[in-house]
């Protein structure tokens, strides 16, 4: 079986493409798979340190607001539809799979063009422009979220969750690992604070300036990641406290989830997804700068549910440590959230997602 696989730009379109690949490598050990991604992102990066090959095309995409480099789009997408003809004609998959993403978009089409039967993923509750066109023309469309009908043909969608890393699913064995690799101590309750690789300013600037609240609760312990744009948060004087852990990017966030009684975090759809499988109480900031302001949307689904806590980017300095000292003290209400959000996580989905892919192979 020879499946092509692409999607890439963020790690919610690397990891959960990673995880299917692992997943159909599982089920058929001599399945050859090849990664699609656009020259210059982190995919060109994570995929090959996750053992797959991968190869590049030219692609970028549209500036939303006005600029010259939109003027090459039209140019660099034709290179990239010629470059993915050669790369299918060579590699002949029997599928095609895309997680979203720049270079999704031409190595689907061409690949529908070219007779290869093809599916994607739509990790968030609102899609992005590389899906809603692949859509009309794919088998099947597995979602993350209910209610995707209004986007997607009701008869393709199959609902399996956004797939997980295997370590983070089997978390609940580290919490004593977790403790000795973070010098937890004799703390009572842990915040785990992140934004992604990247990190995210509104997060950190409010644990900056909580420092007198971090000095008055030596009970609380605080896991906190800035992220490689933040890195200069390590010299602050939260970041110092005996009882923080600062770190530009946390290698075990297997080991954090673990201990972590409430995350504050972003709303990618792939954080969520592992915070449904960990069944972990959130307060979630929403990035808005992403497209389509999906990350909102994502976080009003979990908190329509009562699976989760929203505060707008907006409000972050007026409300965060505010409502993080309530949801902290008030274990009914985290266990409440936890019990919720649990009901959202799908530890199956790249299984159930490679069972899909290998069936339509074979029909």
């Amino acid at each position: 079986m020879r499946v092509l696989i692409s999607g890439g730009g963020t790690g919610g379109h690397i990891f959960p493409a990673v995880a299917v690949a692992d997943a159909l490598v599982e089920l058929v050990p001599d399945c050859e798979i090849l990664f699609i991604g656009a020259e210059g992102k982190m995919e060109m990066e994570k995929i090959p340190k996750a053992g797959y090959e991968i190869i590049g095309l030219p692609i970028r995409g549209i500036q939303r607001k006005l600029s010259l480099k939109n003027v090459m789009v039209p140019f660099r997408l034709v290179s990239s539809f010629l470059k993915v003809r050669k790369v299918i004609a060579d590699f002949k998959p029997d599928v095609a799979f895309g997680t979203g993403g720049y270079a999704s978009a031409p190595a689907l089409k061409m690949a529908q063009w070219m007779g290869v039967p093809t599916a994607i993923l739509e990790s968030n509750n609102y899609p992005g422009l590389a899906n809603k066109w692949l859509a009309k023309s794919v088998e099947k469309v597995f979602v993350a979220f209910e209610g995707l009908e209004r986007f997607f043909p009701k008869e393709k969608i199959e609902l399996t969750g956004n797939p997980v890393r295997k370590d983070i699913r089997s978390l609940l064995y580290y919490q004593e690992e977790a403790k000795r690799f973070f010098d937890w101590g004799q703390s009572r309750k842990t915040l785990l604070f992140f934004g992604g690789s990247l990190g995210a300013r509104t997060i950190n600037l409010a644990v900056r300036d909580a420092v007198e609240y971090f000095k008055s609760r030596p009970d609380i312990f605080v896991i906190w990641q800035t992220g490689r744009n933040d890195a200069a948060f390590l010299d602050c004087e939260t970041a110092k406290l005996p009882n923080v852990r600062a770190m530009q990017f946390i290698d075990r966030m297997d080991l954090a989830y673990s201990i972590a009684d409430l995350v504050v975090c972003r709303a990618g759809a792939l954080t969520l997804s592992e915070l449904a499988v960990v069944r972990k109480p959130s307060v979630l900031v929403p990035s808005p700068n992403v497209a389509e302001d999906h990350q909102t949307k994502n976080a009003a689904y979990l908190e329509n549910r009562h699976a989760a806590i929203m505060v707008r980017d907006v409000d972050v300095g007026q409300m965060l440590i505010e409502k993080i000292n309530d949801l902290i003290e008030d274990d009914e209400k985290l266990n409440a959230l936890s019990e919720n959000i649990g009901k959202e996580g799908r530890e199956n989905a790249a299984i159930q997602i490679a069972e899909t892919l290998i069936k339509m192979k074979n029909k």
